[in-house]
């Protein structure tokens, strides 16, 4: 009797677990409709989920708005101290403008280097075989534009100086044209500037090489080169590029500073031609002095 019963407990079992296993297929199957069974079963899984979900989603919003309020607080700090630099350089630099203006009504002066007009003009010709040397303009005498006019890119770079004008158009030689007359009186805006003169062109880095430059002078990279004005064609301000590398010359009696320019020439469509408005020198006591 042991036995029988035993078997018998060993075959109703089996027998659930092939049940259960059928119940389970049936379930996963594609059904349109569902049984009722499986859907209480289905509520209240839900039902549970969603009591423990809420708690869950409550704890987890709350370091994440913990987060956002550091990273706000983090941030506005950083505003504010840009706020108060942004607000002491305005300062500065209305201090140095005033100051500017009374030193020069000391000295009754009416101009400076730094006077100059705008006149906008679209490039309309460039040689192929010529690119890095001349670019042609719109613009020519019959809008007010004459030989040796500074000219400028869209975004203040100076690109190089009006070589040849007729009634309409004018032909400019860019700064990176390597003719050893091509050459700009320029200056590094560094603690104590240094003067000397762009008059160099790398063609494969891309860089203007500014020479003479004083072989003890300490020279800072990412230091601004603008012209000095101190030459007869560009105005004094005009900015050329940043200093990128600094090395002594082949004799070694000065520095050679390369320069990346404002300018992109590889990209000029529209420019400014620059009038100088302050006297320069007399051309006529330059010949005296020959």
């Amino acid at each position: 009797m042991p036995s029988f019963f035993s078997n018998k407990k060993l075959i109703v079992l089996l027998v659930s677990i092939i049940i259960l296993v059928a119940l389970i297929g049936f379930s996963l199957g594609d059904r349109e409709r569902i049984t009722g069974p499986e859907k209480v079963m289905r509520d209240t899984v839900g039902w549970v989920q969603s009591i423990f979900s809420k708690p869950a989603h409550a704890v987890a919003g709350f370091f994440e708005n913990v987060g956002d309020i550091k990273n706000t607080y983090d941030e506005n700090k950083v505003l504010k101290a840009r706020l108060e630099e942004y607000a002491k350089i305005t300062v500065e630099r209305n201090l140095l403008e005033n100051e500017n203006k009374t030193l020069r009504e000391m000295l009754e002066l009416e101009e400076s280097l730094h006077d100059y007009l705008l006149r906008p003009a679209v490039v309309i010709h460039r040689y192929p075989d010529r690119w890095q040397e001349h670019i042609g303009l719109n613009r020519g005498e019959q809008h007010g534009v004459e030989r040796n006019m500074a000219v400028i890119d869209s975004k203040g770079g100076l690109i190089g100086k009006v070589q040849s004008v007729s009634e309409f158009s004018s032909y400019i030689q860019l700064l990176t044209d390597q003719d050893r007359t091509n050459r700009v009186s320029a200056q590094i805006q560094s603690e104590e500037p240094q003067i000397g003169f762009v008059e160099d062109y790398d063609e494969e880095q891309g860089f203007l090489i500014m020479r003479k430059i004083d072989i003890d002078a300490e020279i800072e990279l990412e230091t601004m080169v603008a012209t000095s004005g101190l030459g007869d064609v560009y105005p004094a301000g005009l900015e050329i590029g940043q200093v990128v590398h600094v090395e002594p010359d082949e004799y070694g009696l000065s520095q050679n500073v390369y320069i990346q320019p404002t300018a992109d020439f590889s990209a000029l469509d529209y420019v400014y031609i620059v009038e100088r408005t302050s006297v320069t020198l007399d051309p006529s006591l330059l010949e005296g002095e020959e």
